[in-house]
C-alpha cells in the first residue's frame, strides 16, 4: 500500500524507442515539420490530369490533320479497337456508355405491348401470392371476404 509519508520514486528518463524519439529531438509545441507548407499554385493530381487530358494535339484522320484533346484521341482509339473486335475495349466502351449515357431516372420509358403483357401477368401472380398475407393481417372484427382463396 502507498503510505503518504513515502518519498516518491526517483524519476526515470523517458523511454526511447519505436515511436518515442529522444526528448531533445522531438517537435516543440506549435512547431510544424513543414514550416513553409505546400507552395501556392501547386496543383494536385486531379488538376494535372484534367489539364493533360484537355491539351490539344494534332492527329491525322485519313488525309486531314485535326487538333483534338488527348481525351478525345484516347476515346477514338478505344472505340476503334472495340470496332475491330477487341473484347476488353468493347467491355470498357459498353461500361462507359452505361455509366455516362444512361437514361435519366426521372423520365419513364414507354412500355411496349409485350412489356405491358408481362407486367400484367406478373401483377396478377403477385396479387395471388400476396392475397393470403393481406387476409391474415386483418383483425377478427373486420368483415371477411366471401371470395374463395386460391
Amino acid at each position: 500500500m502507498n503510505n503518504p509519508t513515502d518519498t516518491p520514486p526517483p524519476e526515470q528518463p523517458p523511454a526511447v524507442g519505436y515511436g518515442k524519439p529522444p526528448v531533445h529531438s522531438r517537435w516543440r509545441k506549435g512547431q510544424s515539420g513543414n514550416r513553409r507548407g505546400r507552395p501556392k499554385g501547386t496543383k494536385n493530381l486531379a488538376t494535372d490530369l484534367q489539364e493533360e487530358l484537355a491539351e490539344r494535339i494534332p492527329i491525322r484522320e485519313g488525309t486531314r490533320v485535326l487538333k483534338a484533346s488527348k481525351q478525345r484521341v484516347m476515346l477514338k482509339a478505344l472505340i476503334a479497337r472495340a470496332c475491330k473486335g477487341d473484347s476488353r475495349a468493347t467491355t470498357l466502351v459498353v461500361g462507359l456508355m452505361a455509366r455516362l449515357l444512361e437514361a435519366h431516372p426521372d423520365t419513364p420509358l414507354p412500355l411496349t405491348t409485350d412489356d405491358g403483357e408481362i407486367l400484367a401477368a406478373f401483377l396478377q401472380r403477385a396479387s395471388h401470392v400476396l392475397a393470403p398475407e393481406v387476409e391474415s393481417t386483418t383483425t377478427p372484427d373486420a368483415p371477411q371476404s366471401t371470395e374463395p382463396k386460391p
